[in-house]
């Protein structure tokens, strides 16, 4: 048997661990086992150093996740008890299971209702041009709750109840998703994963404890007033910064000539 039977997993030698959602032949729905997949996944890539970023993708087709498959018999809450029933995002974000690991997320065609449990919890999102985002919830008489109130960390309050409370009358392209800040690059649909691999390969060449005290830094701190919050990031800094055993050259880095990107 698979070790994984939703999802592909696979990591490489400059340190990025790509993961990509695998049930194609229902749009890349997750249901309750890709839930606990996932749930065990993120803790497993917290706990191997050997990996220092990780790129999310979904399998190629029209779909990067329509959130849950509703044609699924197992009740995605996890039991039918109300008391012990949890949030499915719980098992699907990196954030939620404490994976501090940077995460850069690639979107491609739709991304609808749960698959923002992915989105939110992302640290770097692009998309290809074809991506459309959209919250379909409202349309089919539920609540719209979990997935826009994750996503308004992300993006101003006024897109987010828009995009809720349009449902399916409306979808987010990948121009305007750029333009809101819901994604930080757009690509071709060609090269899309090539470059999400380029990012994380870029951050898993940096100090991984300084990259990953960075993303716990600001995820730890996300509800926190603005004093206490810059008060523990010096913790943070502390904790992070080569105060004992350097993993990098300083003054090597200082005194080489410097490459960048312009974006």
């Amino acid at each position: 048997m698979a070790e994984w039977e939703t999802l592909i997993y696979d990591l490489d030698s400059a340190h990025v661990a790509t993961v990509t959602i695998n049930r194609p032949g229902a749009f890349n729905a997750f249901n309750l086992r890709m839930v606990r997949e996932f749930a065990r996944l993120w803790r497993q890539i917290a706990h191997d150093d050997q990996v220092h970023a990780v790129v999310l993708r979904a399998a190629p087709g029209r779909v990067f996740s329509p959130g849950f498959d509703v044609k699924d018999p197992d009740n995605i809450l996890g039991a039918d008890n109300l008391w012990t029933q949890i949030d499915p995002g719980e098992g699907l974000g990196p954030k939620s299971n404490r994976c501090w690991k940077p995460v850069v997320t690639a979107v491609h065609g739709l991304c609808a209702g749960g698959a923002f449990y992915w989105v939110n919890e992302s640290d770097i999102v692009i998309c290809a041009e074809d991506a459309q985002f959209f919250d379909p919830h409202v349309t089919y008489g539920m609540t719209a709750a979990l997935e826009p109130i994750g996503l308004r960390y992300r993006i101003p309050f006024g897109e987010v109840m828009r995009m809720a409370l349009m449902g399916n009358d409306e979808r987010i392209s990948a121009q305007t998703a750029l333009r809101i800040g819901l994604v930080s690059e757009i690509c071709t649909p060609d090269t899309l994963f090539a470059r999400a691999h380029a990012l994380a390969t870029k951050i898993a060449g940096k100090p991984p404890a300084a990259t990953q005290g960075t993303v716990r830094a600001i995820w730890d701190t996300i509800d926190m007033p603005r004093t206490a919050a810059l008060r523990t990031g010096l913790n943070y800094c502390l904790l992070g910064n080569p105060i004992g055993e350097a993993q990098v050259d300083r003054a090597a880095i200082m005194a080489g000539q410097k490459q960048y990107d312009i974006r």
